[in-house]
């Protein structure tokens, strides 16, 4: 299976990860900075950037955030407490919960998010260039239709002329 995978490929890989990880930690560090969890940031992120057509659910935040119902409650709760996000009930089903930023939380989120973009905006070329390096498979050697080979037949010396294609 390894067969497969050129070290130029590895290489990528390992590269994009690390830039990730690096865009990643520097994200958290940003969120501390601010006075945020990062769990927290990531929330208000979620909450402000879903699309158009998805509503800002207990179910839907903790799907966007790959956790479960219970700690984003515990996450809304802190958020709540500290007045940067409001609960309301749904009003065809007051079983829903949603999530809205009240000001303070918008602030919050656009201090930090701010700082990602501009990160983004100065070292995202080399996250760009790990995965278009994925995404363009390993890098053949330009070939030159016009160029000649010479094959050996080692048992007689005999050169022959070749083109390639």
């Amino acid at each position: 299976m390894l067969a497969g995978i050129t070290r130029e490929e590895f290489r990528a890989l390992s590269e994009l990860r690390y830039r990730i990880r690096h865009f990643l930690c520097e994200g958290d560090a940003a969120a501390r900075a601010a006075g945020l969890e990062p769990q927290q940031y990531l929330l208000l992120l979620m909450v402000r950037g879903l699309p158009d057509d998805q509503e800002a659910t207990i179910r839907t935040l903790a799907e966007r955030l790959a956790l479960k119902h219970h700690s984003v409650v515990e996450l809304i709760d802190r958020l709540e407490a500290h007045g940067y996000v409001r609960r309301t009930r749904g009003h065809d089903d007051r079983r829903r919960v949603l999530v809205s930023l009240l000001p303070r939380g918008q602030r919050m989120l656009e201090e930090v998010a701010c700082q990602r973009i501009d990160e983004l905006r100065s070292s995202g070329r080399q996250l760009v260039r790990a995965i278009e390096q994925l995404l363009d498979g390993p890098q053949k050697p330009p070939s030159d239709s016009g160029a000649k080979t010479v094959a050996i037949d080692r048992r007689r010396g005999n050169r022959d002329h070749l083109l390639t294609k």
